[in-house]
């Protein structure tokens, strides 16, 4: 193994800030046994920084329509109102959707969907999106809502006329638990202008999630990764995230609860990106590799990190936890974005499926919420409710 290599992992479990050079050379393991060296340094790090329990969260995706407004280059979920297959569920839909979760021992809501400039109530987006959280909580108080990445706040603000930081505090009021780290892509401009153009670039991503902090609304956050973005872009990412994670922690915020990992699945993406790209499916070993980095290179500020079963199957998320992850991620009951890309890993998992998975690697398992406090085994959890 290449001394450099063994230096850095050293310093990253010395519990340093390994900088983005450093970063980068990670992600070129010169041979087998350095990229086993990594593997080793991240699940290590884990086991110090987490323990080895694994845990998993009991939640249900709902995505409340797929008619939007913008023409993202890897997405298949999209449709214009007028499409086959459009889809925009009423009040009803969404609460009969919160109910059966709630019945099968949901303790999170997670929604998100399309940008429709016709979503509004008394002439305001603000509203519609504030009553597709009331809906849900006015019956189910306790359930967690997290909600809305930050290009739904920036939509928001620009069809209303709001700022930021008010569009964040009236959905926080509303009953918004937790934003979404998603619409994050890669961090990079010059990606997103080929990945995503229409949508917010990047700074004005880390605005809003740094706003949502100094609002005491924490936030996930996302890579969408192995696509058209470079090892250097990647590092860049991660040191953006890691500076968010800095600056809340330094007011006394909770700040980034968890990174995730989204491995690029592009089989019924548009044409012009799955031939630029070059595969259709992601690519285990890289998903790994990167994973086991993130945990060496967020260190200390983000400690959660969680693999997409719906993107790499459960075998590989499975797999991840051996590179670094502590959290299996959720049951979910129903996904639509990914599995619309033509992703093989299902749309639901069961509560006994997760618990099978975790087991398989001799570690204990741990049911939690959305903000990673453990909570009992509640409700309806038997081997097939989640999925119903």
């Amino acid at each position: 193994m290449s001394g450099n290599i063994a230096a850095i992992l050293d310093r990253a479990l010395a519990g340093a800030d390994i900088s983005t050079t450093e970063g980068i050379a990670l992600l070129h393991p010169p041979d087998e046994a350095a990229r086993a060296a990594v593997r080793t340094a991240a699940d290590a790090l884990r086991q110090r920084q987490v323990g080895d329990t694994v845990t998993y969260v009991v939640n249900r995706n709902i995505n409340y329509t797929n008619i939007c407004e913008q023409h993202c280059s890897f997405c298949a979920f999209r449709r214009d109102a007028d499409q086959a297959g459009a889809y925009w569920l009423d009040w009803g839909a969404i609460l009969e959707k919160a109910t059966a979760a709630v019945a099968q021992g949901a303790t999170e809501i997670c929604m998100q969907g399309g940008l429709n400039p016709e979503a509004k109530v008394n002439g305001r987006s603000l509203d519609y999106y504030c009553q597709l959280v009331t809906t849900i909580k006015d019956a189910f108080p306790a359930l967690h809502v997290h909600a809305f990445s930050p290009q739904e706040v920036q939509f928001i603000a620009r069809e209303d006329g709001l700022d930021f930081r008010a569009v964040i505090a009236a959905l926080r009021d509303a009953g918004v638990g937790s934003l979404p780290g998603t619409a994050a892509e890669v961090l990079d401009d010059r990606v997103r202008r080929i990945l995503c153009p229409e949508k917010i670039d990047a700074a004005t991503w880390c605005d809003i999630v740094s706003l949502a902090h100094q609002e005491n609304l924490p936030t996930t956050s996302t890579m969408l990764s192995g696509h058209i973005e470079t090892p250097a872009q990647q590092i860049e990412h991660l040191a953006q995230l890691r500076s968010l994670q800095q600056q809340a922690q330094a007011r006394g915020k909770t700040g980034i609860t968890e990174f995730i990992l989204l491995p690029f699945v592009g089989q019924e993406a548009p044409a012009p990106l799955r031939r630029r790209v070059g595969r259709d499916q992601p690519v285990l070993a890289d998903a790994l590799l990167l994973m086991a980095v993130a945990r060496l290179f967020l260190g200390r500020w983000i400690v959660n990190h969680q693999p997409s079963w719906v993107k790499l199957g459960l075998s590989g998320a499975t797999e991840a936890l051996r590179w670094g992850c502590n959290d299996i991620g959720g049951t979910l009951m129903e996904e639509h974005i990914t599995s619309m890309a033509g992703a093989q890993g299902g749309t639901c998992q069961t509560v006994a499926a997760l618990q099978t998975a975790i087991r398989s690697l001799e570690r204990p398992y741990q049911q939690r919420d959305t903000l990673y406090q453990s909570v009992a085994l509640l409700g309806c959890l038997d081997s097939s409710a989640a999925c119903r």
